[in-house]
This record gives C-alpha cells, sequence and structure tokens, in this order.
C-alpha cells in the first residue's frame, strides 16, 4: 500500500528557497505601500516576471516553465509570505488560464498561453455576478451568435486584476431556453474590445495592491474562434477550473499564515515585559503551538490537493474544496493570534500582521465561501 499523496523533492525545497529570496529582496519592501496607497504592485511583477514565478503553470509546449501544480502552489505560498496582493499575479494568471488549458482548442491555447508565458499579458477569470455569486448558473450576462460572431452583453462582478489583464475568460449564457448548468459557453475578451469598459476600483478591506473591478459589455462583438469552450461547456469547465485553483487559494492562505506567523514569533522573542521575553510565558508558547499546528496541516492538506489537481484524481474537487476552506479558515484564526501577540503594535500598520489579518479575510471568500466548500466536500460525500 502507497501512502505517497505527494512528494516535495529537492526541486521543489529549491524553487522554494528561490522564490524565497524574490519575496523577501523585491517583493516585501513595496507591500505595505502597495496596500497604502490601493496601487498595483507593478514592482512584484517585473521581479516575477524577471525570474519568470508570474505564471508558472504554463506547460513548456506553450514557452512556459511547465511548473507542476505542487510548484505553481509553492510560489504562490512564498510570495503570499510576503504580500497577498502580490501572490495573486501568479494565481490569477492561472485561474485566468485554466479554462483555455482545459477546454480551448489547440488554436485558442496556442494564441494566448505563449503571451501570458513571457510575461507580456496578464489573464483574469469572469464567472461572478452581483446577483449570481455563489449560484454561478443563474448568471444573466448573454452571448447570442451572429454569424461567425457572437454578441456580448452584460457585467462580470468582483474580477481580480481588472485593469491590468489584457484579456479575459468571460463566461456568457448562450442559449438562455436551454438546461440550467449546460446553457453557458466560455470566451476570451480583449482590453481593448469595443463596448468593454470597466467599473471604478472597488474599496476593499484587504489585498488592496491587487485592483478589483466590474466588467461591463455592451454589444461586444467576439469571433467565435475566441471561444474558449464547447458552447454549451462553458459552466462545466469553469467549475472544472476551480477545483484546480481552489488549491492555489490555499497555498495563498498558508502563506500569508507563515508570514504572520514569522512576525509574531519575532517579535515576542524580542519584546519584553516583566522583566523577561514576551516568549518566555507559556501561555504565549502555547498560542504559537497552536498556530504552527494549524499551518502545518493546512499546508499539508494543501499540498495533498496539488498532487491530485497535478495527477487529475478523480476526488479532487473534494480535496480542492476541502485545501481551500481549511487552510483559510486557518490563515483567519492564525492572523488574528498574530495580531493579538503584538498587542497595540499589532494594531497599528507600523507591523505587518494587521495587513495580513486583512488579507486573510477574502481567502474564506473569493472561489466561492467556506459555506459552499462545505457544500462541495458535502454533496462529493453523499455521492
Amino acid at each position: 500500500m502507497s501512502f505517497d499523496l505527494f512528494t516535495t523533492a529537492e526541486e521543489h525545497e529549491e524553487l522554494r528557497d528561490a522564490v524565497r529570496a524574490v519575496a523577501e529582496d523585491k517583493i516585501a519592501p513595496h507591500a505595505a505601500a502597495a496596500d497604502e496607497n490601493s496601487a498595483f504592485p507593478q514592482e512584484a511583477y517585473d521581479a516575477l516576471r524577471a525570474t519568470d514565478f508570474h505564471a508558472p503553470h504554463i506547460a513548456e509546449e506553450y514557452e512556459g516553465v511547465g511548473a507542476d501544480a505542487l510548484a505553481t502552489c509553492i510560489v504562490i505560498e512564498e510570495v503570499a509570505r510576503a504580500c497577498g496582493s502580490s501572490s495573486l499575479i501568479p494565481a490569477v494568471n492561472k485561474l485566468g488560464t485554466m479554462p483555455l488549458i482545459l477546454g480551448a482548442s489547440e488554436e485558442v491555447k496556442r494564441r494566448y498561453l505563449p503571451e501570458v508565458a513571457r510575461g507580456e499579458a496578464m489573464f483574469s477569470y469572469g464567472l461572478s455576478e452581483r446577483e449570481a455569486g455563489s449560484d454561478t448558473a443563474s448568471m444573466r450576462t448573454q452571448a447570442v451568435r451572429d454569424g461567425d460572431s457572437w454578441v456580448v452583453n452584460g457585467q462580470k462582478s468582483w474580477i481580480t486584476n481588472a485593469g491590468v489583464s489584457k484579456y479575459y475568460t468571460v463566461m456568457a449564457v448562450t442559449d438562455p431556453e436551454g438546461k440550467r448548468g449546460s446553457n453557458v459557453t466560455a470566451f476570451v475578451l480583449h482590453e481593448d474590445d469595443p463596448g468593454f469598459t470597466l467599473g471604478e476600483p472597488e474599496r476593499k478591506l484587504g489585498i488592496k495592491g491587487s485592483p478589483t473591478r466590474e466588467l461591463f459589455f455592451d454589444d461586444v462583438r467576439i469571433p467565435d474562434e475566441r471561444r474558449a469552450s464547447g458552447v454549451g461547456e462553458g459552466l462545466k469547465i469553469a467549475l472544472r477550473t476551480l477545483d484546480h485553483t481552489r488549491v492555489t487559494i490555499g497555498a495563498q492562505a498558508v502563506g500569508i499564515a507563515q508570514g504572520a506567523l514569522d512576525a509574531a514569533v519575532a517579535y515576542v522573542k524580542e519584546r519584553k515585559q516583566f522583566g523577561k521575553a514576551v516568549a518566555e510565558f507559556q501561555g504565549v508558547q502555547f498560542m504559537l503551538a497552536d498556530m504552527a499546528m494549524k499551518l502545518e496541516s493546512a499546508r499539508q492538506m494543501v499540498y495533498a490537493a496539488a498532487a491530485k489537481s497535478e495527477r487529475g484524481d478523480a476526488d479532487l474537487p473534494f480535496f480542492g474544496a476541502a485545501a481551500k476552506c481549511q487552510a483559510s479558515d486557518a490563515a483567519m484564526e492564525i492572523t488574528t493570534d498574530a495580531v493579538q501577540l503584538l498587542g497595540g503594535a499589532g494594531y497599528v500598520k507600523d507591523f505587518p500582521v494587521e495587513r495580513m489579518m486583512r488579507d486573510a479575510k477574502i481567502t474564506q471568500i473569493y472561489e466561492g465561501t467556506n459555506q459552499i466548500q462545505r457544500m462541495v466536500m458535502a454533496r462529493q460525500l453523499l455521492k
């Protein structure tokens, strides 16, 4: 009997060291400013492109580095340890291109994936709408066929990296009278398509360096050759995409939590009260032990799910949801405890843990709230 759910090979640990060095040198110094100014972390994007960490999941046949799912998670985790906003560069490039990888024609893949692999474009993902968040099948955005083209009307909400991405994978209803869930098609839209506009940036609690905006489509005409799925196959591809990319959100959550734990450990070792370091108090030690235990448990779940993503295992829907859910819940608890351990210092922006606590919250919400993750897991169990 084999218990080899995943293996962090020597190459994975070498990758971790390389990404951590880039993150500490080129990304961490700009994290606070990106948060304070709600500004896209261009320095991080430049550093990630220079080292091929911006879209590591793209296969070598499309000019990418061909990192496996675990390696991609390690990249996202190590970047998130320094800056949650910056970790959404590799994470959302995977989210936006995964529908193409899973469901597009070879011509579509060869048209778009190399450009992303070379760092010449970013990809975002358009599924949610204001009135169709968790209930994705109730989306209202429509694409009507007109000869060799499609005319798209509607809107998408909560789109990560909108305004900096060049391309957008957008789900639209193509058969309003068709069976629910089997009447949606995926398309690639370009930032400069006539009739495609963006809403104002959302004012958010966290991940402020990653812009989040609405997409609006007013008679946007796109050729049929830009379909990213078979007609009517879009929602199925969208949900398969999330099975894979929820694992990367788990990795982001682990990274944020690791950054907060590192900051808390460093602080309590230096901070003195009642004549000794705060770290010497048993109550503090118990908190640190619990934080580390939750973190390592979440990390192992994420890595196991990443291995299943790489293999395409049948139980990936359960493990992807479980990894995202467990890791994000752990990240929220760990970052909150980190703020507590720093006391008043944790509540102000002189230290990074308050930013990490705010950044952690969204990991419990996007790519399906953790309540939805529990529904996904339960359905898998009851099949």
